[in-house]
């Protein structure tokens, strides 16, 4: 269907001839009553809104209370072009998550042919849903051997910390060693959870961000959420052993760039090198705040700081200079 030529801002808008005739009718009214607008449009004060149809619709027209408010047509249109603009956010989100689906739907239809392979066995693990995830954790570490490793984004923050932290230290009472790599923000959000585990004889260190929940027990087992993230449901339980040797070497790189708590307790030496890291990277001051669990000006203060340090009068000539130095 062709579309109507737009031959004024409110036409622009969607707006009908009519609707731009009470549009000018109502725009002195703004700030009046239902009833006198009612009373200027000729129909009773619970019909107006009706009454202005597309006006109210599209929110050039909004009722509060019992006040009719009237935007400007400069108003209207600065409003229009937000909503447009939040839409077309939306569906760029949407297409990028419909093409991210695309190699998992190829993925899932890419099986061997008859005949092009001998043998074909089920990988070995569940992927399932419900459950009281502290006792499926608990279970899992109390029947089994070995180290314990894990990656923990987010999971200092919930309720059962407490009791995952016992748990881990009867392990490492047994002799078991226990491994975790959480994120800088937990330093500042959280410092009693990671006193509890180093307490608990966990060997704790941090990074600036991982992608992941996921823990690893004995070599043997690996539990992560599908997809992966911070939920606890679904969740993968692997065992076979190639993709449980994987992700041990996934977290072993974590471990490796990740600097021990001990060292972070009252040094700020090593808080330079996250924050070093995240100007590296080009991060803006509030990602870093947020990375890095400060407050905006705290940042801001720091990388000043840091800045007349190094000499440097751009952050780009700090990070040169840092690499310089041997801080990175």
């Amino acid at each position: 269907m062709a579309r109507r030529r737009a031959v004024s801002v409110l036409s622009a808008l969607g707006l009908s001839a009519e609707d731009e005739r009470r549009y000018q009718q109502v725009l002195p009214l703004s700030g009046s009553t239902l009833a006198e607008v009612g009373t200027a449009l000729g129909v009773e004060a619970a019909r107006v809104p009706a009454a202005l149809g597309a006006l109210t619709s599209l929110g050039i027209v909004r009722v509060e209370g019992e006040r009719v408010l009237v935007q400007r047509v400069d108003e209207a249109l600065e409003s229009a072009i937000a909503r447009e603009a939040d839409a077309a956010l939306r569906a760029r989100d949407r297409l990028a998550d419909l093409s991210r689906a695309v190699p998992l739907l190829v993925a899932a239809g890419t099986r061997p042919a008859p005949g092009e392979v001998e043998d074909v066995w089920a990988l070995d693990g569940e992927l399932s849903t419900g459950g009281n995830a502290l006792e499926l954790l608990t279970d899992l570490i109390e029947h089994s051997r070995g180290d314990l490793l894990f990656l923990r984004p987010d999971a200092w923050l919930m309720p059962r910390e407490s009791a995952i932290s016992q748990v881990v230290g009867r392990a490492v009472e047994s002799g078991r060693r226990s491994r975790a790599v959480y994120p800088l923000r937990a330093l500042h959000e959280a410092p009693e959870a990671l006193h509890l585990r180093v307490e608990a004889g966990e060997e704790v260190r941090l990074i600036d961000d991982m992608p992941t929940r996921l823990m690893i027990v004995d070599s043997t087992h690996a539990v992560l959420p599908e997809p992966l993230g911070y939920a606890d449901s679904p969740r993968l339980l692997v065992r076979q052993g190639a993709l449980v040797a994987a992700l041990t070497l996934l977290f072993e790189q974590y471990w490796e760039r990740a600097v021990p708590v001990s060292e972070l307790s009252g040094q700020r030496s090593s808080e330079r090198v996250f924050l070093l890291r995240q100007l590296q990277a080009g991060a803006k001051d509030e990602q870093i705040a947020r990375t890095m669990g400060l407050g905006l000006r705290t940042v801001r203060r720091r990388v000043s700081d840091l800045m007349i340090e190094l000499g440097a009068d751009t952050r780009f000539q700090a990070g040169a200079e840092a690499m310089r130095r041997g801080w990175l």
